[in-house]
């Protein structure tokens, strides 16, 4: 006859202790034993860093040609893309550390992710506002839409802030114009304002709107010359939207701080770094500018401001050393768990539990007897 046992009700709390620790080892495996993820659009990442890095290099041969020398105290890493904190064309106040965290060809990589994120297509229309105070965002900005294949729409501002493109003769817009003419890229500005407070150089002297005026029409680039603020941001809009031809653009992407592109500096803070799908609300929400205008319609604005927050966001190094190296980082990879080594241990738990609770090998393996301990051991019935 085949003997019959009982065994408790209940699963001792060795049992489930046991479970734990061991649930707990599991996941400790599963979190140390990562392994690295190639990120989605990798090889137009890199094709659009590298593109990046090349007009860097243009850029630095071309002030050193002008005969503007390196400075190692503002520009360490030798990049030859940060200015000099002064020069008569300087329309504001700049942070060093900023310019010196936009000066990674990298960001190239997070303009193609941002525009990938915001829906864009090859052939799709992207409006862009350049400013002259992070020329390598804007390289960054034209490598991401032509490795895309989108059709860009370019304005650009003259000026620039302290440690910009604010070199007589090197300003952004004869930046683009060399890259062109070097043929890395084949977009130029469509137009360009002088840029500045009020985009009206508030600040500059005379001498030094008269050499900004200069640069503009040596540059062949339709003059943007506002009155006023609101003119300024109605002579924009026109120009995109003549440009466009009743076509629907699919991104704006703002570079900098350009006062009519942000609405001026409370303008600028209501939009977050980064890709922006809805109209910020709040103090300030009521000023007019380009991105709100864009934004608006539907249109997602990627606002390029505030390194420090956007480094952050897409793990890029705050004041780089030395110009970092291209398709490393969290751009291209990123450690995630191991799945068929989450399985294993999935399964590894789920058949300890039926073990554990559903038979009563835990019982005899966990149990200890103590004097005096009434035994609850599985006891034979028949």
């Amino acid at each position: 006859m085949k003997k019959i046992y009982w065994r408790p009700r209940k699963v001792s709390r060795a049992v489930l202790v046991f479970l734990a620790v061991f649930s707990l080892g599991a996941f400790g495996v599963v979190e140390h034993f990562k392994v690295k993820k190639k990120q989605p659009y990798f090889s137009d990442k890199v094709k659009a860093s590298r593109l990046t890095r090349d007009a860097m290099k243009v850029i630095k041969n071309e002030r050193i040609r002008l005969g503007y020398p390196l400075e190692n105290d503002v520009d360490p890493a030798a990049t030859g893309v940060i200015g000099k904190v002064m020069t008569e064309v300087t329309s504001n106040t700049g942070l060093l550390p900023a310019k010196r965290t936009s000066a990674n060809p990298n960001w190239a990589a997070a303009l193609v992710h941002m525009l990938k994120k915001a829906g864009v297509k090859e052939g799709d229309l992207v409006a862009i506002g350049f400013s002259g105070s992070f020329p390598t965002l804007n390289m960054a900005t034209l490598a991401a839409v032509e490795t895309l294949k989108l059709r860009p729409v370019a304005i650009s501002s003259a000026t620039a802030s302290q440690y910009g493109a604010n070199l007589p003769g090197l300003l952004w817009i004869d930046m683009e114009r060399l890259l062109v003419e070097k043929k890395l890229f084949q977009t130029r500005s469509v137009a360009c304002s002088i840029g500045g407070a009020q985009d009206q150089a508030t600040g500059i002297s005379a001498q030094g709107k008269a050499m900004l005026e200069a640069e503009i029409n040596k540059n062949g680039l339709r003059y943007l010359n506002s009155k006023d603020y609101m003119d300024g941001l109605e002579q924009r809009m026109a120009v995109y939207e003549e440009t466009a031809a009743g076509e629907r653009y699919a991104a704006y992407i703002n570079v900098g701080g350009g006062s009519v592109s942000v609405g001026t500096t409370v303008g600028k803070k209501l939009f977050k770094p980064g890709l922006n799908t809805r109209a910020p609300f709040g103090e300030g929400s009521e000023i007019d500018s380009v991105m709100k205008r864009f934004i608006e319609r539907g249109t997602p604005v990627i606002h390029l401001s505030n390194m420090a927050k956007l480094a952050a966001k897409f793990e890029m190094p705050l004041e780089p050393q030395s110009i970092p190296p291209i398709g490393k980082g969290g751009m291209y990879y990123k450690d995630e768990p191991n799945r068929v080594l989450a399985a294993v241990m999935f399964l590894l738990i789920a058949a300890l539990l039926w073990i554990m609770m559903r038979s009563d090998l835990g019982f005899r393996l966990l149990h200890r007897r103590t004097p005096g301990h009434v035994d609850n051991h599985p006891q034979q019935m028949v």
